[in-house]
């Protein structure tokens, strides 16, 4: 019987010791961020588990859905907005740690077509008529009253006298990528997203870009969650590296920030 129990102890050490390391990899964060940042912060968040072993879960999807689901209680260790208005207001609503907010990362916006549409260059000032470029077709961009890629769109056609006309023909989705998704398919003639997006989607082309006074800011705040793991320190601090400037630069964001090593 001795014997026996010994086999089971030498072997309770064995397996113990088998998954000690599988065990430390376990750790794990679970990153909310814009949809626009998904290409970027996808080969980010690669390189910063290859660097420190955490494990990364990213979910991507609008910054207003974002925040309503991190209001509700969602498991997001981090944060990461298309605006600085859903990271203020997810930090009325205290589920946000305040202090490490930073704004992290630029972007512009552009107004694209399918790639094999005979639209040119657009020159966008004021006085743009965006309705009469668009013929019977629609205009792709996310909801205009709540997602950030719609409100800059909505302010800069605002700005420059072209919503009004416009507005019927606008298809309005719940983020920017589905707003692509509709010019790459060809279903709408014209769309409105970040430069970023035009970037990596090969299935469409930018034909203008909207001057850049004529909408806020486009400003990328990031933070960690009230209920973030102790390892949201050292991701945040990864995203201000020179190592995720340079993906960050590769897919067109600008990076507002010093690098931090």
């Amino acid at each position: 019987m001795h014997r026996v129990a010994g086999y089971f102890v030498a072997l309770a050490i064995l397996l113990g010791s088998n998954h000690s390391p599988a065990l430390a990899q376990e750790k794990s964060l679970t990153v909310f961020a814009a949809a626009s940042m998904k290409n970027a912060l996808d080969d980010i968040n690669a390189a910063y588990t290859a660097k420190s072993g955490v494990r990364i879960v990213a979910s991507y999807a609008a910054s207003s859905a974002l925040a309503k689901q991190i209001e509700q209680g969602a498991p997001a260790d981090i944060f990461a907005s298309a605006d600085t208005d859903w990271m203020d207001y997810s930090i009325t609503k205290k589920t946000i740690n305040e202090p490490t907010r930073v704004n992290l990362l630029g972007n512009s916006l552009v107004l694209i077509a399918p790639k094999d549409s005979k639209i040119q260059n657009v020159a966008i000032g004021p006085g743009f008529d965006l309705s009469k470029l668009a013929g019977d077709g629609k205009i792709a961009t996310a909801d205009v009253k709540s997602v950030p890629v719609g409100k800059y769109a909505r302010a800069s056609l605002d700005k420059l006298g072209a919503w009004t006309a416009a507005e019927p023909k606008f298809a309005m989705t719940e983020n920017v990528r589905a707003a692509l998704a509709l010019v790459a398919r060809g279903e709408a003639p014209l769309g409105i997203v970040y430069s970023t997006d035009a970037k990596v989607e090969p299935g469409v082309k930018t034909i203008g870009t909207f001057p850049a006074d004529s909408h806020p800011a486009i400003v990328y705040p990031v933070a960690a969650t009230g209920t973030a793991k102790p390892e949201a320190t050292g991701y945040l601090a990864f995203l201000r590296s020179s190592a995720a400037k340079t993906i960050f630069e590769k897919y067109g964001f600008s990076f507002l920030v010093s690098p931090t090593t």
